[in-house]
């Protein structure tokens, strides 16, 4: 499903204790903050109003509605008046989907002249929105909590960000990822248990034989890589006269989506040890998949590849760019201290500055024909910068604030796509915190999604969250590892 598929349901909370005129004056705000919510323009999915609960049943019908309804991914709460939270047990008990509890009021400010007890009575926010959040507190619930006034605009593309996370999580809960091949020999951080990832995060991650591959390429026509080639010719520029190189990785990418497409998976992985068959590794096919919204791994990482997708999908619609990544090497210049982040061909041209070239050059290792590639060089702003580690028993998600920069040198003899950054605090602290917290030489870079929002994700998905900011210190990063190891090690 695609971002605007979804929905998200507005459940308002209050009793019969007010009577039917408070009862009624609520529904009809309900249905307005829905309404204006909507066109604000800051909400990526479409906000439903469906109830003014008022009793335990009530809540757990909509509830179970919510949990079996494929569009809907996730509920918004709100107290206008006083409703009582025992209500909420067998609701909240039972919930599936994402909760954000939205602690705002109708009226803006209070009302010098017109304020009195019936007044006070209908405009209980204050007073229903702390007794909502005990119980949610006292279920152990993961939730989000906003609050502000609604119709501001911070607030509203708060909401707005938290759906963007709800729906990475559906997103993630159907993930498929396709496997061509296994993980490249001898490197750890790729392997992960796959029961666990599928128990706490919902993805689907098996093998396809790379000579399954090598016969759907076989089968794939001239007229489809003649409209490939086509589209390569819109979106990129061609700086190589050898098209029969660029062919045969259109050839490679139609296969790899045709499999990708029967199995209903939206990431992949492959390495550079298994291209049995295969005359090229996948460069420009694999670039240009992503730029559709596939996620993609190197080495075998099956991880990246799906938290790829998943960030992608969070990212519907916004125009900064998320891409696979790697730290490739370092400028160690005192004062002037840069990361250089490439791979041996794949990164998303959703990162790039300008319009990318499709170039062939020798690859170097893989022993197999030199691919062509696009190349480019990735845009300014601040980023994220991201990687999901398996602890053994439990999934860490590593965060790190970043801001990309136009690279300071030009690297004429380096033809593939890269991007150069500042890391958070600084090059070596946040070296040393990322090494300190185990994190992956691959990762998810990403302009549009916010360090924010994949906390919230981790605290949906119960696994731990690590973020390195411009003030983390490496003893405070292992002060809080050591904590919460032991939390983890609690639950």
């Amino acid at each position: 499903m695609s971002m605007q598929q979804y929905e998200f349901w507005f459940v308002v909370g209050s009793q019969f204790l007010y009577g039917p005129e408070v009862l009624d004056t609520v529904a009809q705000r309900a249905a307005q903050m829905t309404q204006e919510l909507n066109a604000s323009g800051h909400l990526p999915c479409k906000l439903v109003y469906k109830v003014t609960a008022k009793t335990n049943q009530e809540i757990a019908d909509v509830v179970r509605e919510a949990n079996y309804d494929k569009r809907c991914a996730g509920i918004v709460t709100w107290c206008h008046t006083f409703s009582p939270s025992k209500m909420w047990i067998n609701g909240f008990a039972a919930l599936q989907k994402p909760y954000c509890h939205f602690a705002t009021q109708y009226n803006r400010e209070i009302p010098n002249e017109e304020i009195d007890m019936d007044f006070m009575n209908l405009n209980q926010a204050a007073h229903g929105d702390r007794e909502h959040g005990f119980i949610a507190s006292r279920l152990r619930m993961p939730r989000k909590v906003i609050a502000g006034y609604w119709q501001d605009e911070e607030v509203q593309e708060r909401l707005g960000r938290w759906m963007r996370t709800a729906v990475g999580v559906a997103f993630s809960r159907e993930l498929k990822v396709m496997r061509f091949g296994d993980n490249m020999r001898e490197v750890a951080v790729t392997e992960g248990d796959k029961v666990e990832v599928q128990t706490k995060l919902g993805w689907q991650v098996n093998t396809w034989p790379v000579g399954k591959l090598v016969e759907t390429m076989n089968a794939v026509t001239g007229e489809e890589i003649d409209a490939l080639m086509e589209t390569y010719r819109q979106e990129y520029d061609f700086a190589t006269d050898d098209l029969e190189t660029v062919r045969y990785q259109a050839r490679e990418e139609i296969a790899m989506k045709k499999m990708m497409d029967t199995e209903g998976c939206k990431a992949f992985s492959n390495t550079f040890q298994d291209l049995y068959g295969m005359r090229q590794l996948p460069g420009l096919a694999s670039q240009h998949l992503m730029a559709q919204g596939y996620g993609y791994g190197g080495e075998g990482d099956w991880k990246v590849s799906a938290m790829t997708s998943i960030m992608k999908a969070m990212s519907e619609g916004q125009t900064g760019g998320t891409a696979f990544m790697e730290d490739y090497t370092y400028h160690l210049e005192k004062g002037n201290e840069y990361s250089l982040g490439a791979h041996m061909l794949e990164v998303c041209p959703s990162v790039a500055a300008d319009r990318p070239r499709i170039e062939v050059h020798p690859l170097g290792i893989g022993d197999r024909e030199d691919p062509a590639r696009l190349v480019f060089e990735g845009h300014e702003g601040d980023a994220i910068v991201v990687s999901l580690i398996d602890m053994g028993g439990r999934l860490r998600l590593i965060c790190q604030d970043i801001h990309c920069v136009k690279p300071i040198m030009d690297m004429p003899n380096l033809p593939v796509a890269r991007v150069m950054w500042q890391a958070m605090p600084n090059l070596t602290t946040g070296v040393e915190c990322w090494i300190t917290a185990g994190g992956a030489h691959h990762t998810v870079l990403s302009y549009d999604v916010t360090a924010e929002q994949m906390r919230d994700w981790a605290r949906i998905m119960d696994i731990e969250f690590v973020h390195i900011t411009k003030d983390t210190t490496v003893e405070s990063l292992e002060h809080d590892l050591f904590l919460s190891d032991l939390a983890w090690k609690l639950k």
